[in-house]
C-alpha cells in the first residue's frame, strides 16, 4: 500500500522527507505537513504508529544555521499541533469512545495498550497526560481514554499543554544542538531508530509484565480451583 510504504519511508529516514519539502516547496511551507503529521498521531486514535519523536528531532536538525528552518516558528507551530490533537483525540473519546470501543474496528486499540493506558492515567491522574506523551501509541491513547472516563476539561488542558510543549521542546531541541554532530550526520538512520527503539521499551515491558501478570493470575486461579 502507497500509505503504509510512505510511513515506513518516513519512520526511517524523516530527515530525507524533511529535506525535500523544502526543496520543493520552501522551508516556510514545510511547517503545514509536520504540524499535519503530529496533529494525526496524536488526534486520531487509530494513527498511533506515526514518527512524532523522530520527526521532531530531525526537524530540529534543519532549524541549525542554514537548515531553512527556524527553531521558534518549529516549536510554536509544533507545540500547537500536539496540544490541537490531543484535543480532538479528547473529544472523540468522550463524544464517540464507547462506540469505537465497543465495534473492535480499531485495531490498534488492543487490551493490553488500554489496561497500560488507563492502569498510566489511574496512577498518575492528570499529570499522565503529559507523561504519556513521551510514550509511542500511549500519547495517542491517553487523550482518548481521558476523554472516554471524562476527565475534566479544564484539568486536561492544562497537562494537555504542559505536555505537549515539553515533549516538543525535547526532542525539537536534542535534533538541534546534537543533529549537526558529524557522528550523527553519518549516522543519521541509526539515531532515528535508537529514538524509536528507546521510546518503545516503557511500553514493551509493560505490556509484558501485563501478560505475565495476567498469566500468573490464570495459574493461581487454575490451583485454588484444582485445590477445592
Amino acid at each position: 500500500m502507497p500509505i503504509l510504504e510512505f510511513l515506513l519511508d518516513l519512520l526511517r529516514d524523516p530527515r530525507s522527507f524533511i529535506a525535500d519539502w523544502i526543496n520543493q516547496f520552501g522551508p516556510i511551507w514545510v511547517y503545514a505537513p509536520l504540524a499535519l503529521i503530529l496533529f494525526i498521531e496524536t488526534g486520531v486514535v487509530f494513527m498511533p504508529f506515526l514518527p512524532g519523536d523522530s520527526l521532531l528531532f530531525a526537524a530540529g536538525v534543519f532549524a541549525t544555521s542554514g537548515g531553512g528552518l527556524n527553531i521558534i516558528v518549529l516549536i510554536t507551530v509544533c507545540s500547537l499541533a500536539a496540544i490541537l490533537g490531543d484535543t480532538s483525540n479528547y473529544w472523540i473519546g468522550r463524544r464517540l469512545g464507547s462506540v469505537i470501543i465497543a465495534s473492535g474496528k480499531v485495531k490498534s486499540l488492543t487490551p493490553e495498550r488500554m489496561e497500560k493506558t488507563q492502569s498510566m492515567l489511574d496512577r498518575y491522574g492528570s499529570l499522565a497526560v503529559v507523561l504519556a506523551r513521551f510514550f509511542p501509541f500511549i500519547r495517542t491513547f491517553a487523550p482518548f481514554l481521558a476523554g472516554f472516563g471524562h476527565m475534566r476539561y479544564p484539568h486536561f488542558m492544562v497537562f494537555n499543554a504542559m505536555g505537549g510543549i515539553l515533549w516538543v521542546n525535547l526532542f525539537t531541541l536534542l535534533g538541534y544542538f546534537f543533529g549537526g554532530i558529524p557522528f550523527v550526520q553519518d549516522h543519521f538512520e541509526w539515531v532515528v531508530i535508537a529514538i524509536v527503539v528507546i521510546s518503545l521499551v516503557p511500553a514493551v515491558v509493560g505490556l509484558v509484565r501485563a501478560r505475565l501478570s495476567r498469566r500468573a493470575d490464570k495459574v493461581q486461579g487454575t490451583d485454588s480451583q484444582s485445590s477445592k
